[in-house]
C-alpha cells in the first residue's frame, strides 16, 4: 500500500489503512465525492468514517483498496497480517449474502444499527476480495 492512509481511486473506489504500522495514524477530513472521510489505522486496528458515521473497522488493523459501497452493499479488497474481524455499516435490520474470496460464506442480517461482522482469514493469504451483496 502506499504511505498514503486514505487515497481516491480514479474508478470512483477508495483505499485506506496500512496494517503494516507500528504506531497510530490518523487523517481527518479526507473530502471525496461529497462526503468527508476519516481513518485511524495501525497494527491492531483500521476504522473508516464518513461524514461522522460509522462504515469499517478492522481488528488487528487491514490495508483496505478499492473499497465500494452501492445500494446492494460493499465490494472490497483487504490485506493484513492476521485473520481479521471485520465489521461493516449497512442498511439496518436487512440481509446480505456475503463473498469472501468469490465464496459464499452464507446469508447475514444486520443488526438494528446495520452493522455486520465477519471474520476473513488473511494470514499469509496476501489480498482477499469480499463482497456483500442485499
Amino acid at each position: 500500500m502506499s504511505k498514503k492512509l486514505l487515497n481516491a481511486e480514479t474508478d470512483g473506489t477508495i483505499s485506506f489503512g496500512d496494517h503494516t504500522l507500528l504506531n497510530k495514524a490518523k487523517l481527518e477530513d479526507f473530502e471525496y465525492g461529497g462526503n468527508i472521510f476519516k481513518v485511524k489505522t495501525f497494527k491492531t486496528m483500521t476504522k473508516l468514517e464518513k461524514n461522522g458515521m460509522f462504515v469499517y473497522e478492522s481488528v488487528p488493523g487491514t490495508s483496505v483498496y478499492d473499497f465500494r459501497e452501492s445500494e446492494q452493499g460493499l465490494t472490497f479488497t483487504v490485506e493484513g497480517a492476521e485473520d481479521a474481524q471485520i465489521t461493516a455499516e449497512l442498511a439496518e435490520g436487512t440481509e446480505y449474502e456475503v463473498f469472501i474470496a468469490d465464496e459464499s460464506i452464507g446469508k447475514m442480517k444486520t443488526n438494528l444499527s446495520g452493522k455486520l461482522t465477519m471474520s476473513v482469514e488473511l494470514a499469509g493469504a496476501g489480498r482477499v476480495a469480499v463482497k456483500i451483496i442485499k
